[in-house]
């Protein structure tokens, strides 16, 4: 994975969380995904803890040998009020014979990063209502192009989540 050097670097709520990054090679992931929206996310019936549930149950990551989790969202409806693809994957080679997994290539482009160090799932929560709080703002330096967006799970204790931005 390359990253272009970051032009800015900004905070939000005094966090210093936020920067431009620019990946310059596209990221091949393979998994398992389900088609949902905030809507759905927000109620009982939210279909994303299963995903991740039955990616963990069913990939073993090599965590030594630098896979990474990647949780990839695209093939958005419209913007954030519409339908969307998430597919919880990793960037690995190996996967179960028995597993059919599904395969995206993460772009590359100008990306908003948050960040967020701690523990999981907490740090996930946090980035996303900073996501929220962010973008829901009037008049915001960055626009989101609802292209294909990711969270990028470093480690057990730090999660970067990229928002594509045109």
């Amino acid at each position: 994975m390359a990253w272009g050097k970051p032009s800015i670097f900004s905070t939000v709520n005094g966090n210093k969380n936020m920067e431009v990054k620019y990946l310059s090679s596209p990221i091949e992931i393979q998994g398992f995904s389900v088609v949902t929206n905030n809507h759905t996310e927000f109620s009982p019936q939210g279909k994303i803890p299963a995903l991740w549930q039955r990616f963990d149950t069913a990939i073993p990551v090599d965590y030594k040998a630098g896979e990474r989790v990647y949780g990839v969202y695209f093939n958005y409806e419209s913007d954030h009020t519409g339908d969307f693809t998430v597919l919880a994957g990793f960037n690995g080679k190996s996967v179960p014979e028995r597993i059919a997994v599904e395969h995206i290539t993460i772009p590359s482009g100008k990306y908003l990063v948050f960040s967020k160090y701690g523990d999981m799932p907490q740090i996930a929560i946090d980035a996303w209502q900073d996501i929220w709080r962010y973008f829901s703002q009037e008049n915001t330096e960055y626009e989101r192009a609802f292209t294909v967006d990711f969270e990028h799970y470093v480690n057990g204790n730090h999660i970067d989540v990229y928002m594509a931005i045109k």
